[in-house]
C-alpha cells in the first residue's frame, strides 16, 4: 500500500511525511510548493511538483505508485485572506478537492483521510463544540472547507470510499526533535508570529480585537500540538485499515486560550518582554471556539502527548531558532526526483 500525501512539503503535511516515514510506510507526496518547501521533505521521499486539482497528473501518479490511500492537506488557510479573495479559496480548497475526490474514487483509492476545520462552526453559541454543532461558517475559508466535506460524504456513500474527516483546532508547535517546523513566509498564525517576534525577526506584533465577551477581551482558541494531530491521522489511518466506518471528528484538546495568555506564555519561554500593539478586530475570526474532543479519544483511541501550552511554545521557539540559524547558511539543494514538474497554484 502508498500513501499519497497532498500539500505534503508544508507545514503540517511535512509533519505528516516524516511521521510515515518513521513508521516504515510507502508515501510519494504532491505540493505545488506555493507554500512549502522541498528542503522540508526526507530526501527519500518522491514529490509531484503539481496542483491537486490537475486530474491527468493525479491519476498518472495514482496508477504510477498503486495508491490506495490518500491525505489531503493541500489548501489555501488564512482566514482574513479568505475574505479579501473568496473565489481564489473556492477554487483551491473547493473546486481542487472535487477533482481530487473525483480522482480517487476512479482509481479504485479505498481510504482517505481529509483535513477540515474548526471554522466551519463559525461563532458557536456554546463552548466545547461537538461534531453534532451546526456548522455557520463565518469566513469563505470555513465554508470551502465545508462544501469539500460535503462533497466527500455523498461521494464516499455513492462508491463506498471509507473517510475520515478532522476539523483541526488551532495547529501550532514543532516537531519536538526539531527536524520540521512552519516555515511560511509572511505567516499569520499566532504562536508562529509571537516566536518571530520574541527573537527579534518582527519589530512587534499585532493583537486584533480586544473587546470580544472573553474573560479578557481577546478571542479564545483551542491549540493542539501539530505532532498530537499528526498521531491522530496515523490512528485514522490504522481505524479505516481496520474497516472503520466513515466518521468526522473535531481535533483539539479541549480547553482554549486567549490571544494574551499565548502572549504571556511566549514572553516567558522566550525571555523577551516583546512589544504588542492592539489593532482592531479582523472580518472572519469569531470569539471563542474550543473543541469537544470526547468522541476522537473514544472512537479512534487517541492520547495526546503534548497538551499543554507552555511545551507548544518551547518547541516553536525552538523550531524558529533553528530556523534562524538555517537561513544564515547557504541553501543545500536537496536535488529533483523524475516527477518534479512545475505549477503554481496554492498548496498549503
Amino acid at each position: 500500500m502508498t500513501i499519497l500525501v497532498t500539500g505534503g512539503a508544508g507545514y503540517i503535511g511535512s509533519h505528516m511525511v516524516y511521521e510515515l516515514v518513521d513508521r516504515g510506510e510507502q508515501l510519494v507526496v504532491i505540493d505545488d510548493l506555493s507554500s512549502g518547501f522541498k528542503w522540508a521533505l526526507p530526501p527519500e521521499v518522491p514529490i509531484l511538483v503539481e496542483n491537486v486539482g490537475d486530474q491527468r497528473q493525479v491519476a498518472a501518479l495514482i496508477a504510477r505508485y498503486e495508491i490506495s490511500e490518500i491525505i489531503h492537506f493541500a489548501a489555501s488557510v488564512i482566514v482574513p485572506e479568505s475574505v479579501a479573495e473568496p473565489l481564489r479559496y473556492y477554487r483551491n480548497n473547493t473546486v481542487n478537492s472535487q477533482s481530487l475526490f473525483e480522482v480517487a474514487v476512479s482509481s479504485g483509492v479505498q481510504r482517505f483521510i481529509f483535513s477540515s476545520t474548526a471554522a466551519v462552526y463559525g461563532n458557536p453559541p456554546v463552548n466545547p463544540v461537538t461534531e453534532e454543532t451546526p456548522v455557520a461558517p463565518l469566513s469563505p475559508y470555513g465554508s470551502s472547507k465545508l462544501m469539500a466535506e460535503m462533497m466527500l460524504r455523498e461521494a464516499a456513500r455513492a462508491h463506498g470510499l471509507g473517510y475520515v474527516i478532522f476539523r483541526y483546532f488551532n495547529v501550532a508547535g514543532a516537531d519536538p526533535a526539531v527536524r520540521i517546523g512552519q516555515a511560511t513566509h509572511g505567516a499569520t498564525h499566532l504562536i508562529k508570529v509571537a516566536a518571530e517576534t520574541a527573537l527579534g525577526l518582527r519589530a512587534k506584533m499585532q493583537v486584533f480585537g480586544t473587546d470580544y465577551p472573553t474573560p479578557d477581551g481577546t478571542c479564545v482558541r483551542d491549540y493542539i500540538h501539530v505532532s498530537d494531530l499528526i498521531s491522530a491521522h496515523c490512528r485514522a489511518l490504522s481505524y479505516l485499515r481496520g474497516g472503520g466506518e466513515p466518521l468526522t471528528l473535531n481535533c483539539g484538546y479541549g480547553r482554549g486560550f486567549s490571544v494574551l495568555q499565548v502572549i504571556d506564555a511566549m514572553r516567558r519561554e522566550s525571555g523577551n518582554d516583546f512589544p504588542v500593539e492592539f489593532a482592531a478586530r479582523r472580518p472572519g475570526d469569531p470569539a471563542e471556539i474550543v473543541a469537544s474532543a470526547e468522541q476522537i479519544r473514544n472512537l479512534l483511541g487517541w492520547q495526546p502527548q503534548w497538551d499543554n501550552l507552555s511545551l507548544i511554545v518551547r518547541h516553536a521557539l525552538a523550531w524558529e531558532r533553528s530556523f534562524m540559524a538555517r537561513r544564515t547558511q547557504p541553501e543545500v539543494p536537496l536535488g529533483e526526483t523524475p516527477l518534479q514538474q512545475n505549477s503554481a497554484c496554492a498548496v498549503h
